[in-house]
């Protein structure tokens, strides 16, 4: 059986090396995530894929699938779904909540019902959604979890619209970071709801929670969360010199500290972390031992730029090796993959990966050729 090779070595130039793992960044928040929006990399986290509460933050995965029932047919912005007494019961100003304060019996329209989610965090206004979509929340619940899982959120069990404590209703901030991040990409038609700072209705009007909007240049999302079981979270995202960062913090003591603390990590998610590209050259970035070949190795290098999302100070001491099952063996074709660059930064969990091709064709050796490096191998007693 091959064996797996590594090959260590430093790529001079790139500004791309690693001490023990380290934590560049600490925080009073229970869970924390920052993400990278183009690179998809979590630059920092503090127990990120541990599933937590997150309360109503829950309703960006309520307004998900939503979007998705719109853009499949099955409803649209502008019918009207009825306000039931389960909804006004559970979900109005009598429960002390976050409520759109509908009433019983109105008919307000998709979209309104969406802002009323997203801008005022009203659980009135998820259950009539869930109701209207799947006949009740429970099975609108079950759908959100089937959504989440397709997604790829493996750790979201979701047992109602609105984020209210449930037993089991939970996720993680890393795949909250993740939703966040398909909202944007997939359904910016919707996303400038989170942007909103007030809505009205039946004669109220209510501010929008979010503490980032208007407080902090470029941010535009997404909600926050509260219970007396999770603390206070936020999952947010905001855009600066055309780079967006994905904040998610959870577990603080107050609506004070959640402002303080996002204002804080979300400057930092721009000021300390950095996105660097490695462009592909012509060259061989590494050789690489080829047995039974009529070369004895053979060149590898990038096909494709990468791009790797870390703390500054990182990209000062990044570690890369490349890495591939050994040895390799002849015939190898030009462009052919071979092995893969693997790059590890402090403070980052995962390293940044990518494919390597060969530079050349390799080709086998005739039968008189096997024959001697048999012979030579077994004389030198090295290993095949």
């Amino acid at each position: 059986m091959p064996a797996k090779k590594i090959l260590a070595f430093m790529m001079i130039g790139v500004g791309l090396c690693l001490p023990a793992h380290a934590q560049l960044l600490e925080t009073q928040a229970d869970h924390a995530v920052i993400m990278d929006y183009e690179t998809q990399d979590v630059l920092y986290s503090k127990n990120g894929t541990t599933p937590m509460i997150p309360a109503s933050m829950t309703k960006i995965m309520t307004a998900h699938v939503v979007y998705e029932a719109i853009d499949r047919g099955e409803i649209s912005l502008d019918d009207r779904l009825p306000v039931s007494e389960r909804a006004w019961r559970e979900g109005g100003w009598a429960t002390g909540g976050s409520t759109m304060g509908l009433e019983i019996g109105e008919t307000p329209t998709v979209e309104e019902l969406l802002r009323g989610v997203i801008i005022l965090s009203g659980n009135d206004a998820c259950i009539v959604l869930a109701e209207g979509l799947a006949g009740s929340e429970e099975a609108f619940a079950r759908r959100m979890t089937e959504l989440a899982r397709e997604m790829g959120l493996e750790s979201a069990t979701f047992k109602n619209a609105s984020g209210l404590y449930a037993e089991g209703h939970e996720i993680s901030a890393i795949d909250l970071a993740k939703l966040a991040r398909f909202e944007i990409n997939k359904f910016p038609q919707y996303y400038a709801y989170y942007s909103e700072r007030e809505m009205s209705w039946n004669g109220i009007t209510q501010q929008n929670r979010n503490p980032l909007l208007g407080r902090m240049e470029g941010a535009d999302g997404l909600k926050t969360g509260h219970l007396e079981a999770s603390g206070y979270g936020l999952t947010a995202s905001a855009v600066r010199d055309g780079e967006r960062r994905i904040l998610v913090i959870n577990g603080l003591p107050s609506s004070q500290a959640r402002a303080e603390e996002a204002d804080r990590l979300m400057r930092l998610a721009f000021t300390a972390f950095d996105t660097r590209t490695v462009e592909p050259g012509e060259e061989a970035i590494a050789n690489l031992p080829v047995w039974n070949g009529e070369a004895r190795s053979v060149g590898v290098r990038l096909d494709r730029a990468i791009q790797a999302s870390a703390h500054r100070s990182a990209f000062e001491n990044a570690t890369t090796e490349v890495v591939y099952d050994g040895p390799l063996k002849a015939p190898i074709q030009e462009g052919q993959q071979i092995a893969k660059l693997v790059i590890s930064m402090e403070g980052k969990s995962e390293p940044v990966t990518a494919p390597l091709i060969a530079t050349e064709n390799v080709a086998k050796l005739g039968f008189v050729g096997r024959a001697i490096e048999g012979l030579a191998l077994k004389l030198t007693g090295e290993d095949a």
